[in-house]
């Protein structure tokens, strides 16, 4: 396992882990298999979406704080229940395949790290599996 250290800078931050991802893969030498990332936060996530345009990420953030409202009327006595309930909405783990050591990403996808509850310093762990022949 490998482990990928993020220091956000936003309250609301989707912060581009595709290169970083893309080297562990290629340095680990294995040709093909299983990336697993997962975050091990709970008021953060990861996701895969387009990377090409920056207003995709925009306009993801700003829906998912109309959806979850960070003033709602929650219990959660730290404040921080949105962060709580995005980061289960979208998700703590992704899993890419790859093959000939590159993963099998789409044309314009990209892999993202979800800030919900920033800034803050966060982990991303990233896990390899070889596939058996």
């Amino acid at each position: 396992m490998q482990q990928i250290k993020i220091k956000s800078s936003k309250h609301f931050e989707f912060i581009d882990l595709t290169e970083e991802i893309e080297r562990i893969v290629s340095e680990s030498k294995l040709m093909a298999g299983m990336c697993f990332v997962y975050v091990p936060h709970t008021t953060a996530a990861v996701t895969i979406n387009e990377d090409a345009d920056p207003d995709v990420k925009t306009d993801i953030i700003s829906f998912i704080q109309r959806l979850v409202p960070w003033n709602g009327n929650y219990l959660h006595t730290e404040g921080n229940s949105a962060a709580h309930i995005l980061s289960t909405i979208i998700g703590v783990s992704v899993a890419i395949p790859f093959d000939d050591g590159t993963l099998s990403l789409g044309r314009w996808q990209g892999i993202y790290f979800c800030e919900f509850d920033g800034p803050r310093e966060r982990n991303v762990d990233v896990i390899l599996t070889e596939a058996k022949s």
